[in-house]
Protein backbone atom coordinates (compact mmCIF):
# COMPACT_ATOMS: atom_id res chain seq x y z
CA UNK A 1 0.00 0.00 0.00
CA UNK A 2 1.32 3.52 -1.45
CA UNK A 3 0.62 6.43 0.74
CA UNK A 4 1.72 9.77 -1.14
CA UNK A 5 1.00 13.62 0.60
CA UNK A 6 -1.51 12.05 2.82
CA UNK A 7 -3.43 9.97 0.00
CA UNK A 8 -3.03 6.05 -0.38
CA UNK A 9 -2.30 5.55 -4.27
CA UNK A 10 -4.84 2.93 -5.44
CA UNK A 11 -2.55 -0.02 -6.43
CA UNK A 12 -4.39 -2.13 -9.20
CA UNK A 13 -4.41 1.42 -11.60
CA UNK A 14 -1.58 2.78 -13.22
CA UNK A 15 0.53 5.97 -11.87
CA UNK A 16 -1.47 8.99 -14.40
CA UNK A 17 -5.12 7.55 -12.50
CA UNK A 18 -3.31 6.84 -9.38
CA UNK A 19 -2.41 10.47 -8.62
CA UNK A 20 -5.44 11.62 -9.39
CA UNK A 21 -6.56 10.11 -6.11
CA UNK A 22 -4.33 13.24 -4.26
CA UNK A 23 -6.14 16.31 -3.10
CA UNK A 24 -4.99 18.95 -5.72
CA UNK A 25 -3.47 16.34 -8.13
CA UNK A 26 -5.85 16.63 -11.73
CA UNK A 27 -5.26 15.14 -14.96
CA UNK A 28 -3.11 17.43 -16.07
CA UNK A 29 -0.69 18.00 -13.82
CA UNK A 30 -0.70 13.86 -12.85
CA UNK A 31 0.08 13.96 -16.74
CA UNK A 32 2.90 16.50 -16.28
CA UNK A 33 4.46 14.46 -13.34
CA UNK A 34 4.34 11.17 -15.57
CA UNK A 35 5.94 12.74 -18.55
CA UNK A 36 8.80 14.55 -16.39
CA UNK A 37 9.67 11.13 -14.77
CA UNK A 38 9.58 9.18 -17.91
CA UNK A 39 6.05 6.94 -16.95
CA UNK A 40 4.21 5.22 -19.61
CA UNK A 41 0.56 6.02 -19.45
CA UNK A 42 0.07 2.26 -18.32
CA UNK A 43 2.85 1.84 -15.49
CA UNK A 44 0.74 0.45 -12.58
CA UNK A 45 1.24 1.99 -9.06
CA UNK A 46 2.12 -1.86 -7.52
CA UNK A 47 5.37 -1.59 -9.71
CA UNK A 48 6.43 1.36 -8.50
CA UNK A 49 9.99 1.44 -6.64
CA UNK A 50 10.75 3.55 -3.53
CA UNK A 51 13.04 5.57 -5.75
CA UNK A 52 10.44 5.93 -7.76
CA UNK A 53 7.91 7.62 -5.54
CA UNK A 54 10.76 9.50 -3.55
CA UNK A 55 11.39 10.64 -6.81
CA UNK A 56 7.54 11.88 -7.02
CA UNK A 57 7.09 13.69 -3.94
CA UNK A 58 9.83 15.74 -5.00
CA UNK A 59 9.10 16.53 -7.85
CA UNK A 60 5.69 17.23 -7.09
CA UNK A 61 7.74 19.68 -4.12
CA UNK A 62 10.21 21.15 -6.81
CA UNK A 63 6.89 22.30 -9.01
CA UNK A 64 5.41 24.03 -6.29
CA UNK A 65 2.08 22.17 -6.00
CA UNK A 66 -0.05 23.32 -3.54
CA UNK A 67 -1.75 19.80 -2.24
CA UNK A 68 -3.64 17.87 0.01
CA UNK A 69 -4.14 19.56 3.65
CA UNK A 70 -1.96 23.05 2.49
CA UNK A 71 -4.18 23.08 -0.37
CA UNK A 72 -7.30 23.05 1.98
CA UNK A 73 -5.72 25.20 4.55
CA UNK A 74 -5.28 27.94 1.89
CA UNK A 75 -9.06 27.26 0.46
CA UNK A 76 -10.28 27.82 4.34
CA UNK A 77 -8.82 30.62 4.70
CA UNK A 78 -9.45 32.48 1.31
CA UNK A 79 -13.21 31.93 2.67
CA UNK A 80 -12.40 33.16 5.99
CA UNK A 81 -10.77 36.18 4.15
CA UNK A 82 -13.82 36.90 2.33
CA UNK A 83 -16.16 36.53 5.51
CA UNK A 84 -13.66 38.91 7.63
CA UNK A 85 -13.79 41.75 5.10
CA UNK A 86 -17.92 41.19 5.03
CA UNK A 87 -17.84 41.03 1.07
CA UNK A 88 -20.63 39.64 -0.83
CA UNK A 89 -19.08 36.56 -1.51
CA UNK A 90 -18.17 36.22 1.92
CA UNK A 91 -21.96 36.42 3.32
CA UNK A 92 -23.17 34.26 0.59
CA UNK A 93 -20.63 31.89 1.95
CA UNK A 94 -21.75 32.10 5.37
CA UNK A 95 -25.04 31.79 4.93
CA UNK A 96 -24.58 28.47 2.44
CA UNK A 97 -26.33 30.22 -0.41
CA UNK A 98 -24.87 30.01 -4.00
CA UNK A 99 -21.97 32.44 -4.90
CA UNK A 100 -21.49 32.89 -8.48
CA UNK A 101 -24.93 34.28 -9.30
CA UNK A 102 -27.03 31.07 -9.67
CA UNK A 103 -30.94 31.14 -8.80
CA UNK A 104 -32.26 29.90 -5.66
CA UNK A 105 -35.89 30.25 -6.50
CA UNK A 106 -35.81 26.70 -8.30
CA UNK A 107 -32.83 25.53 -7.11
CA UNK A 108 -30.19 25.36 -3.97
CA UNK A 109 -33.41 24.57 -1.65
CA UNK A 110 -31.05 22.53 0.10
CA UNK A 111 -29.05 25.61 1.41
CA UNK A 112 -32.36 27.81 1.76
CA UNK A 113 -33.94 24.87 4.29
CA UNK A 114 -30.76 24.89 6.65
CA UNK A 115 -30.62 28.23 6.58
CA UNK A 116 -33.74 28.89 9.15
Amino acid sequence: MIYLFESRLPENKSVYFGLNSIYGIGKRKSFLICKKLGFSINFKVKNLSDYQISKISKLVESLDFIVANDLKRFILLNNQKLIVIRSYRGLRKKKGFPVRGQRTHSNAQTAKRNRK
